[in-house]
């Protein structure tokens, strides 16, 4: 039996694919190039008017929304052009994620290329933990700044903010982080998800808010070339896992046709030293390769040195930063698989069947908890929280799954925390440990509560069911059009049943994944099964699979990246 639930997309009567075929050639003149599958699969991610689908598949401009409708941006624009008008020294205070470190680069050099003094502030993870925090304000306050403009932080912290005000900071805050509220004491607050934001599209990164930001400025003095900066929004953008709907597509697509030619030097080693191509860069190269090596620095060491390979200009000290990040990277994957097996032995000592799992250890590092948790919720689908037990005080990831607002959660135990903040599938908290059993009993009724009948495995959203034999050349061209693809705009998938094995053998060092040759009709197709080498294979087999293009001595062809499997009946 397979872990995971097949949930094919219901299909378009002929009909309506026809109207909508139809319409699309009326307003196209008869140019039009959509086809039925693509009607389909834009139907599935929730484009159904086909005056909507040219805007959805080229990602231009017109995806692009006015940033003077996010809140309070005419007051941090008004504080900001005061302070380049006074030549004040104004410091840029990021998170020590990609997404923070991205914006903390952008931030500084657009304020810079505006002629402004800048400097940049990020905290350290074990030692200062996630936010502005007093004694760093305070640092900042008697090194002369005058101005602190936070990027992906700083909704959650209005005790700090109240803070800063009492030593002399103006504060402005950019965050996209959920926020029940809006913090006293700051100029302004820009996050599209305030509860008053009437801005389009509450879906951006913590950079894309930055972005925003410059944009609003440069528009206000007159420059040109903000879009110079998208590299650095797509890097931030892919790694933080934000929807890529709406603006986001063509901050992404944007971004990655600047990164493929970016003049960063730093970019250009870490490019070079992931194994990649510039020039032949997409979401997967961000996601899997550039962005983890960018986090690793944060997680391993200092998120500094991340940062100095976004803005360096010397090609040594590119050389010397990427292979640093390398290095932590390599030692982020061992220290992780370490982690989460000892995380699973816990769990699974204890038994798994609560439908919100809890797991700490005063040996877990505080930088790799949350890809833990992150793991630990795919593996059990459950929500899943990974604590660093330090001192008096408890440090916990969450990361969670679709079914279960894990913010929302943590809000109703609000009185029990510390400090907490995120996403309804992300969130951090910090607890003494005097209240951790307390909250641990809380959430575990909250998840009871909420997930009380529902089928705790993961699902498999399945565009669309198609013989094995139909596929083709056209089909890939037809999926690619639908790219920049991640989180909200998955890789099409498909299923296919009854298709013959000819072939099978395992790969991997303990034989965890399969290499395939299928068969339907008088087509083979290569197939590669990761993670499902434990799985009972037959003659014929049902698929579920996405599309991928693979490389051999100069050729390219289609494979199958095979998803799950089962024996047919």
């Amino acid at each position: 039996m397979t872990r995971q639930k097949w949930q094919v997309c219901p299909t378009l009567p002929m009909e309506e694919i026809g109207r909508r075929l139809n319409s699309v050639s009326l307003s196209s003149q008869g140019k039009s190039v959509i086809n039925p599958l693509l009607v389909q699969l834009l139907h599935n991610r929730g484009v159904e008017d086909p005056a909507e689908f040219e805007i959805f598949l080229t990602a231009d401009e017109r995806l692009l929304h006015d940033p003077f409708l996010l809140p309070d941006i005419e007051k941090a624009v008004t504080r900001i052009l005061r302070a380049l008008l006074g030549d004040e020294l104004i410091a840029i205070y990021g998170d020590f994620d990609a997404d923070g470190i991205t914006a903390t680069a952008l931030m500084v050099e657009g304020i810079s290329r505006l002629g402004g003094r800048v400097v940049q502030y990020i905290p350290h993870r074990q030692d200062e933990g996630h936010g502005l925090n007093s004694p760093a304000l305070k640092a900042l306050r008697d090194d002369g700044v005058s101005l602190v403009i936070t990027v992906d932080c700083g909704v959650s912290g209005g005790p700090e903010i109240m803070q800063g005000r009492e030593l002399g900071l103006d504060i402005i805050i950019t965050d996209h982080h959920v926020t029940p509220g809006v913090p006293a004491g700051a100029v302004a607050v820009i996050d599209p998800r305030r509860p008053d934001s009437i801005y389009p599209f509450p879906d951006l990164a913590g950079v894309g808010v930055a972005y925003k930001l410059l944009e609003a400025l440069f528009h206000k003095t007159g420059r040109h070339g903000v879009t110079e900066f998208l590299d650095l929004v797509a890097l931030g953008t892919i790694t933080d896992m934000v929807p890529l709907k709406g603006e986001n597509r063509y901050l992404v697509r944007r971004g990655l046709e600047v990164l493929n030619s970016t003049a960063r030097i730093g970019l250009q080693e870490l490019i070079a030293i992931a194994g990649l191509e510039a020039g032949r860069l997409d979401e997967e190269s961000i996601a899997f390769a550039l962005g983890p090596r960018l986090n690793a620095s944060g997680r391993m060491a200092h998120a500094v040195a991340s940062y100095d390979l976004l803005v360096t200009s010397s090609r040594e000290e590119a050389r010397r930063l990427a292979s640093e990040l390398e290095y932590n990277n390599c030692e982020r994957q061992r220290c992780t698989v370490e982690v989460l097996g000892r995380a699973k032995e816990i769990l699974l000592a204890e038994g798994c069947e609560q439908p919100l799992l809890m797991v700490g250890d005063q040996d877990f590092p505080l930088g790799i908890i949350g890809v833990v948790a992150g793991r630990i919720s795919d593996f059990f689908y459950r929500p899943a929280i990974v604590l660093q037990l330090d001192g008096d005080s408890a440090k916990g990831s969450c990361r969670s799954i679709p079914e279960f607002d894990i913010f929302s959660a943590l809000a109703e135990c609000g009185e029990l925390l510390t400090r907490f903040g995120g996403h309804p599938q992300a969130a951090g908290f910090v607890v003494s440990k005097d209240n951790l059993e307390e909250l641990n009993r809380r959430l575990l009724h909250i998840a009871c509560r909420q997930l009380s009948g529902v089928d705790l495995r993961p699902v498999i959203r399945i565009d669309r069911e198609i013989p094995l034999a139909g596929l083709d050349g056209d089909t890939f061209r037809t999926i690619a059009r639908l790219a920049p693809f991640g989180k909200g705009n998955q890789v099409p998938t498909f299923l296919s049943r009854r298709v013959e094995l000819v072939e099978s053998r395992k790969m991997g060092v303990n034989g965890d994944h399969l290499k395939l040759k299928l068969r339907d009709g008088r087509l083979v197709w290569d197939a590669v099964a990761f993670d499902l080498g434990d799985r009972e294979l037959c003659r014929y087999l049902d698929l579920v699979y996405t599309l991928a293009v693979e490389s051999w001595s100069g050729r390219e062809f289609l494979r199958l990246n095979v998803e799950d499997i089962l024996p047919s009946n």
